[in-house]
């Protein structure tokens, strides 16, 4: 009989998987930005990276996942792997997106909930200039 984990458990593989993997060369300034497992066998990996994050790198990320996913059968036969970035719709979550998107127009929503928009000029450890 097929044991699959429940998505927390998958979540955390993946999570430790593609912590090794990062420590590679060519990947290593990718990082998780956030991981999703449905009971409807769907995964979604959204990674960035502080330099060019591209198609072949995300291809590349898949099908290692998908190595062990289907070794260790987790989510049976049919289940959907998906691994991009986060692209423009997703919120700036880390220090290290906020690094790489100075010189861009950001909106931002403020402690107190008020709605700003302009360039992101710099990035302090407390906060940020626009």
């Amino acid at each position: 009989m097929l044991h699959i984990p429940n998505s927390t458990l998958i979540v955390d593989e993946l999570t430790r998987l593609l912590g090794i993997k990062f420590e590679e060369e060519d990947f290593s300034d990718c990082y998780i930005y956030e991981i999703t497992a449905s009971a409807a066998n769907k995964v979604v990996v959204y990674i960035d990276a502080d330099g060019y994050l591209d198609f072949r790198k995300c291809q590349q990320i898949s099908r290692y996942l998908e190595e062990f996913i289907d070794e260790k059968g987790w989510l049976g036969e049919k289940y959907t792997l998906d691994v991009s970035s986060p692209g423009l719709e997703k919120p700036l979550k880390f220090k290290r997106q906020y690094i790489k998107n100075i010189g861009r127009t950001i909106n931002v929503k403020t402690s107190e909930d008020e709605e700003l928009q302009g360039e992101l000029k710099s990035v302090r450890d407390e906060d940020i200039v626009i």
